[in-house]
């Protein structure tokens, strides 16, 4: 069990730890000259003999060495909630309770100290005080325990009470990647680097490899102490400190705030979505955008928060908000958090990290609320997926969800109804009528690109992705139409998509400008008309004319052999079989052959014979004198 104190200044914390274990903690010399708390401090002990090490974590009570307490709170049992009989409940009191209450730790203890100091009417008084502080929360039945730690009044009976709440602690779970959030960082001879920290999920053994988080370094576990003991592995719940070696490691690269973890756990993101609460203590309303502390984990940093369901949050409510920190940080679904004001003065409020990976965009849409809100009411990964999925058009990352959850994925137990769709840049989950329901827009849009383009074949990939104007990255969208080319409901030609049944339609201008042209080509056999000349005969624009003629090439009714030069498909024939002729005896052809043969000039002859090239008809071999015919491509083309 991990206990840690809460409580204002000066009411003792430290003196009944002392008491309590007989063991003075990490006293710092500027402790000791102050007489006052300044960090973490920090004590194993049994509190009976043969039973299990208790570790205790001393955190200050000023109220501006907050942030170290708020270091020291995570992953604690149980709180101590410390309040001196002289005093009674003071400023640090209150804060502390509205964060632990916050932090959602389990147990909590209240120990009335200095009772030495004053009469039963003012312990009593103070009982009283402290209930009607605890009444709306948690722990409005926490015991209070009188007690002197200068004459040791009451110390074993909160050494009982501490046992028997030992005896009901859950045991963590030891499922998912190891995380253990970093509080101290130290150098020990012959040994080398150290950290400690509270280990949150999972455990880690001797020779692991973990993640320097944020800073993307692995480190190896040379040795390791679970609650002040030597052991060979951790687990979660314990207090650990870790003795880490790594190439260019150095102390300074580490500080409280970061993390180790597991390698693929190892994901720093500075837009998270919470479930935001507003202390009822506050006078006025949170606005939206309002900038703030972060403390998640150990870390502090600075950032803003986006309501997503309003533009202000009334003290004591609460709502879904969009965290952006300043600085990378790392959390997974659970994780609980403390906001403070911009001046870290005053604790604000906190919240239930849902998502750490918020999307940027629709934030505030009906469907990212409803996943929002199956995240804030479930548990499990398995719980959440369906309407996870149901409210996704994009699909959902597997490896973002492993991270999100904590969960790898070989542990997961998937609905029948779930697709995994492989894609260019990975898989991704989508429910299987949702998958197939992403296919009938796609044909309507299909459809209605071939009503305003008849005469084109249709579009390639990323224009049909263009006109649907659909929501999927081009790599999903490229599985989504795979799927339908597979199946025959879309057809390629070439790069071109169309329906099975869409045959390309000339408009009524364009056929009646065919019809001017087609003579031409007939009259001019071997040697077309170019397009200016075209235009000229026909009293049209040569745009016009351009536009016509690669409409006809993408229909395979014409093929341009250079610019502005087409022949009619019918005449590209009559020449490939002239070709096949001139094989019949020798498969290599000069070009002198074929130009006296076509009765055209050496230009226009070898400009023919390189269009057939590209389009492998013949491949060129030695100098441009000479082609090699492909006789099978020839008597086909001919055909």
């Amino acid at each position: 069990m991990i206990v840690g104190t809460a409580g204002h200044i000066d009411h003792g914390k430290t003196s009944l730890l002392q008491a309590l274990t007989g063991q003075a903690g990490d006293r710092r010399r500027e402790e000791r000259e102050r007489g006052m708390t300044i960090d973490l401090g920090y004590i194993y002990a049994t509190l009976e003999p043969g039973a299990a090490l208790t570790g205790f974590i001393d955190v200050p009570g000023h109220e501006r060495f907050t942030h170290n307490m708020l270091a020291g709170a995570q992953g604690i049992d149980l709180v101590l909630l410390v309040v001196a009989a002289d005093d009674g409940v003071m400023p640090q009191t209150r804060e502390h309770v509205a964060i632990v209450e916050l932090l959602g730790i389990p147990r909590a203890l209240i120990a009335i100290t200095k009772c030495d100091r004053v009469d039963p009417a003012r312990v009593q008084a103070v009982r009283e005080q402290i209930k009607a502080l605890l009444a709306p929360g948690p722990y409005a039945d926490a015991p209070q325990i009188a007690l002197s730690s200068v004459t040791g009044e009451g110390v074993e009976t909160l050494r009982q009470a501490l046992l028997d709440a030992q005896h009901e602690v859950l045991q963590r779970s030891a499922s998912g990647g190891f995380r253990l959030a970093i509080d101290r960082a130290f150098s020990v001879a012959g040994a080398g680097i150290v950290v400690t920290g509270t280990a949150l999920s999972g455990q880690v053994t001797v020779g692991d490899t973990l993640m320097l988080s944020p800073l993307g370094k692995l480190v190896r576990v040379r040795g390791l102490h679970a609650q002040n003991q030597a052991a060979d592995s951790a687990t979660a719940g314990q207090r650990v400190a870790l003795n880490l070696n790594a190439e260019r490691l150095a102390l300074e690269q580490i500080h409280r705030g970061h993390w180790l973890l597991a390698e693929w756990l190892h994901a720093p993101t500075q837009r998270l979505d919470i479930q935001m609460t507003l202390l009822a203590s506050e006078a006025r309303s949170f606005e939206h955008f309002q900038p703030v502390h972060v403390h998640l984990g150990t870390q502090d940093v600075t950032g803003r928060v986006a309501l997503l369901e309003g533009a202000s949050l009334a003290p004591g409510a609460q709502m879904f908000a969009q965290l952006l920190v300043n600085a990378p940080v790392l959390a997974v679904k659970g994780d609980r958090l403390i906001l403070r004001d911009q001046s870290a003065q005053r604790t604000l409020g906190g919240g239930r990290v849902l998502d750490p990976f918020a999307p940027a965009r629709h934030r505030r849409s009906p469907e990212r609320l409803a996943q929002l809100q199956t995240l804030a009411t479930t548990n499990s990964l398995e719980q959440a997926l369906p309407t996870l999925l149901a409210n996704s058009d994009t699909g959902l990352d597997p490896q973002r969800l492993e991270r999100q959850f904590n969960r790898p994925r070989d542990s997961w137990e998937l609905p029948d109804d779930v697709r995994l769709i492989d894609t260019r840049q990975g898989p991704l989950l989508f429910s299987a009528a949702r998958w197939e329901a992403l296919k009938a827009p796609l044909l309507e849009h299909l459809a209605r690109f071939h009503q305003l383009e008849p005469d084109q074949m249709g579009p390639d990939r990323d224009r049909l992705r263009r006109f649907a104007g659909t929501a999927l990255d081009r790599p999903t969208f490229i599985s989504l139409l795979d799927e339908l080319l597979a199946s025959g409901t879309i057809v390629a030609s070439g790069p071109w998509l169309h329906l099975p049944d869409h045959q390309v339609r000339l408009s009524e201008d364009d056929e009646t400008l065919w019809q001017q042209l087609q003579p031409l080509f007939e009259q001019a056999g071997f040697d077309p008309p170019w397009v200016r000349d075209l235009a000229k005969s026909t009293g049209h624009e040569e745009a016009a004319v351009r536009l016509l003629l690669r409409k006809m090439a993408r229909l395979g009714l014409v093929h341009q052999v250079v610019r502005d030069l087409f022949y009619t498909d019918t005449l590209l024939r009559r020449l490939a079989a002239m070709l096949v002729q001139l094989a019949s005896d020798d498969p290599v052809i000069q070009v002198t052959a074929f130009r006296d043969a076509v009765g055209l000039g050496r230009k226009r002859s070898i400009q023919i014979l390189e269009y057939f090239d590209r389009i492998g008809l013949t491949r060129r071999f030695g100098d441009r004198r000479h082609i090699r015919l492909d006789n099978a491509l020839a008597q086909r083309t001919a055909d």
